[in-house]
């Protein structure tokens, strides 16, 4: 008669041969869903997709608009008509973009950094006075080495009220358009992958490379886009969205091309509140460019960072941690 057989238990596993459960992450997605970078080819796939679906439509708004008179001025200059068609149909596009990522990655397309219960609130405000004191200031210390000279007003009576209505409008879509197009959703998801200002130094390379095309342009130029980029960048970190970018931005714009009159990129203002002239070298007016390539705007700009930096000390953009 054989002998029972005893069930022993078998001896626990030691704490190398626990089998650990499969992480869920790979190439394609991490802890927080689809990495960063894949998430950017897919923004811009979609942009680009939009882009190809009306091209058609806005080639033939453009050509009309460039190639006939209208009230709001023609090729030789820049206008509203033309502002507010290119960086609104950037705006549209790269709205539209994160509209369907947000959709995708169950945000809020507020998060992306123009949330719209701040919209056109006091950091809009703000942003925009500043911007119009920087542009004053940069002027003002040309004009007193005796290179920038005001020569009386431009336009007259109801001209006045419909240019300045018009210009108005237009630079605040061209800082919607070009500060969620550089430093909205991209700023965003590249941060969540590469860290807040590794991000803003590559778009704000990107910001001066996207103005390289403009007539007129010139290295110290395009330095001084990417001084504006980085200043931007740091609006963003501190303030927590785009407002106060986007109210600077237009403020600066709208100074420069409207009030004052001068060249933005090299592209001359139409219908500007104030005639100007700039007399001496290039490193003090500008020369092509205008005064974004003098020497006083970099310097301009450095102060206002300086003094944005001691009122708003904290960071309080917080996009996820890095995927």
């Amino acid at each position: 008669m054989s002998e029972p057989s005893m069930n022993l238990p078998e001896p626990p596993l030691s704490p190398t041969t626990v089998p650990q459960p499969a992480s869920g992450t790979n190439v394609f997605r991490g802890p927080n869903g689809i990495r960063a970078g894949w998430r950017v080819l897919i923004f811009l796939a979609i942009v680009a997709g939009l882009v190809a679906a009306v091209n058609l439509v806005v080639w033939l708004v453009v050509h009309f608009l460039l190639h006939r008179p209208s009230r709001f001025g023609t090729t030789s200059s820049l206008s509203p008509a033309v502002a507010v068609l290119s960086d609104g149909a950037i705006l549209l596009f790269t709205g539209l973009a994160a509209l369907i990522m947000s959709r995708i990655e169950r945000r809020k397309w507020g998060d992306y950094g123009l949330p719209v219960r701040s919209a056109f609130r006091q950091n809009f405000w703000l942003g925009t006075l500043a911007g119009f004191l920087a542009i004053s200031a940069s002027l003002f210390a040309i004009f007193a080495l005796h290179g920038f000279h005001l020569a009386g007003l431009a336009i007259h009576g109801s001209t006045i009220l419909t240019a300045t209505a018009a210009w108005t409008a237009a630079f605040v879509i061209v800082g919607l358009g070009e500060e969620f197009a550089f430093r909205g959703y991209l700023q965003f998801t590249l941060t969540t992958g590469m860290g807040f200002w590794p991000a803003a130094v590559l778009l704000s390379a990107l910001f001066a490379l996207a103005h390289s095309a403009n007539p007129g342009e010139s290295k110290f130029g395009l330095l001084s886009v990417v001084c504006f980029g980085l200043l931007f960048c740091l609006f963003l970190r501190r303030t927590g969205n785009l407002w106060w970018a986007v109210g600077f931005h237009a403020g600066w714009d709208w100074g420069q091309t409207f009030f004052y009159g001068v060249s933005d990129s090299g592209l001359a203002p139409y219908h500007n509140f104030f005639n100007s002239s700039f007399s001496g070298p290039a490193w003090l007016t500008g020369g092509t460019v205008g005064p974004e390539a003098s020497i006083f705007t970099p310097l301009a700009l450095l102060v206002v960072g300086i003094l944005f930096s001691r009122v708003y000390r904290e960071n309080r953009y917080q996009p996820l941690a890095k995927a």
